[in-house]
């Protein structure tokens, strides 16, 4: 079968897409490195914590998470970066500094959206329905917020955020919720998204097929794109 052909297949009858965030749309996210200060913006925001203690907490609640994050016994109840600060200090904090800690992670959780992937993601709006599974750690408020900003806020008409809910991908049932939410059947979406394993895995174990993009590559995929702005280009000659 020839490429193009192989495309017309995969995307007839097709009405929904379900996108990835993170190495899809939204790039230079998870700033968690050994070389990264976070009582930067903590002090930006009143935070009063010595900077060696905020990095010290906020690097404990990273690595928590992350060794959770591949756990399949977390799959379906991931704890929030709340949660994880309680779970690795002693101290016990005011709500407001609470919420200063939890701000300070998001941000360098949070990545941004450049202005070319915006456009291809309105450029797609115009052909299909648009949802998104996004896994992130730290509540969704900063990532609407940059959706505003990019001019994205209106284009996804079902979403699921991994912290409103704790079920991480390859879960099915975050797919499963933003199809049940545009009323769409899993044999009339594709799922798009950079990793073969919780992507591409939650989308087979949710029984929707799936493309992959950002040079990721996995036999089971229908097809493999360099970049969602690659898909974008090409996809209006095959639907």
């Amino acid at each position: 079968m020839t490429r193009d052909k192989m495309r017309t297949n995969v995307f007839a009858g097709k009405k929904a897409l379900l996108l990835d965030m993170n190495g899809t749309f939204m790039f230079g996210e998870d700033r968690f490195g050994a070389w990264e200060d976070f009582s930067l913006h903590y002090s930006t925001i009143g935070g009063k914590l010595p900077q060696v203690k905020i990095n010290n907490i906020v690097r404990d609640i990273y690595d928590y998470l992350n060794v959770r994050y591949t756990d399949e016994n977390y799959r379906h109840n991931f704890p929030s970066v709340e949660q994880a600060l309680s779970a690795t200090s002693d101290e016990t904090f005011k709500d407001d500094e609470i919420q200063r800690i939890v701000t300070t992670f998001a941000h360098h959780e949070l990545g941004s959206i450049p202005a070319a992937y915006a456009h291809a993601l309105l450029a797609l709006k115009q052909q299909f329905v648009l949802g998104a599974v996004i896994d992130i750690w730290s509540p969704k408020a900063a990532w609407l917020d940059a959706f505003t900003r990019s001019g994205i806020d209106a284009v996804f008409e079902a979403m699921s955020f991994s912290s409103d809910h704790g079920m991480v991908k390859p879960s099915p049932k975050p797919f499963e919720l933003v199809l049940n939410k545009l009323k769409i059947l899993n044999n009339q979406a594709i799922v798009i998204g950079d990793s073969p394993r919780r992507d591409l895995g939650g989308a087979k174990n949710a029984g929707i097929g799936c493309l992959l993009v950002g040079g990721a590559e996995h036999q089971d995929a229908f097809e493999h794109f360099s970049s969602l702005l690659e898909f974008s280009e090409q996809i209006t000659a095959y639907v």
